[in-house]
Order: structure tokens, then sequence, then C-alpha cells
């Protein structure tokens, strides 16, 4: 039998579920896909431009951090470096013209994953209290 975690191993019934962040979800699929486009933009250019090697390594770079960004974004600095890796991004446009919009776009998706994934998990905050808040007050008592 396969060994139980450490939070399977600490469940007891009625353990309420701790919240995930939104924010923090939407962040990282929005990262991941820009590490996707950046390979993506890495091998264009290699083709295009009599296959350059650089332009595999610099695309293979940026997809390394963007994925690393997933992991440092519940830190302080961590949005700051992300918003840093929108604007790399976005100057992927002086080598490929195409990736201006992709990465306003991108840069779109971020920010809404940013601001609008903290509005949610504003909500599910306010939403779990006052739940506790009703479970509290509507105890039955047996």
């Amino acid at each position: 039998m396969a060994k139980l975690t450490k939070a399977q191993r600490e469940w007891k019934p009625n353990t309420p579920k701790k919240l995930r962040s939104t924010k923090m979800m939407f962040a990282s699929v929005v990262l991941m896909l820009e590490a996707f486009v950046a390979l993506f933009l890495g091998l264009a250019l290699f083709g295009i431009h009599d296959k350059n090697p650089v332009y595999l390594v610099v695309a293979g770079v940026l997809a390394v951090l963007l994925v690393l960004a997933c992991g440092v974004i519940r830190k302080a600095w961590g949005i700051a470096f992300g918003w840093f890796l929108q604007l790399v991004l976005i100057a992927g446009g002086f080598w490929e013209v195409s990736m201006f919009i992709v990465g306003v776009l991108f840069t779109a998706a971020w920010w809404y994953a940013i601001y609008g994934g903290a509005k949610i998990d504003r909500e599910n905050v306010a939403r779990a209290q006052a739940q506790a808040q009703w479970d509290a007050e509507h105890t039955e008592q047996a």
C-alpha cells in the first residue's frame, strides 16, 4: 500500500478545507502558457533567422524563468518578477512583430489573474466567514 502524505495523516473528519488562492492559480496558469509561447517564439525565430541557436537558448531561458516564477509568486517580490517577465515577453516583438500583440494580450491576462484573482479570493474569504458565523449560530443541540 502507498504511503500516506502528511496532509492525509493529519486529516480528521469535519476538518475544514484550506482555501486555495484563485489569484495564485490564475497567475500560474498564465505564466505556464507564456512559457509555451516563449518556446514557440524561439522555434519560430530559429527557423526564420538562418537556424541561429541563440534564439533557442534565449527562448529556453525565458521559458524556464516563467516556470520558476510560478513558484515565487507567493513571495513579496514574486508579482513584480511576473510583471518584469511580461515586459520581456512584449519585448519579443522587436524580433517578431506579432509578439507585441501576443505580449500585450498575455499582459492583460496577467493583470486579470492578479487583480481579478485577488477579488475572488476576498469574496471567498468573506463567504467562508459568513458560513462559519451561520454555522456557529445554527448549531443543533443533540
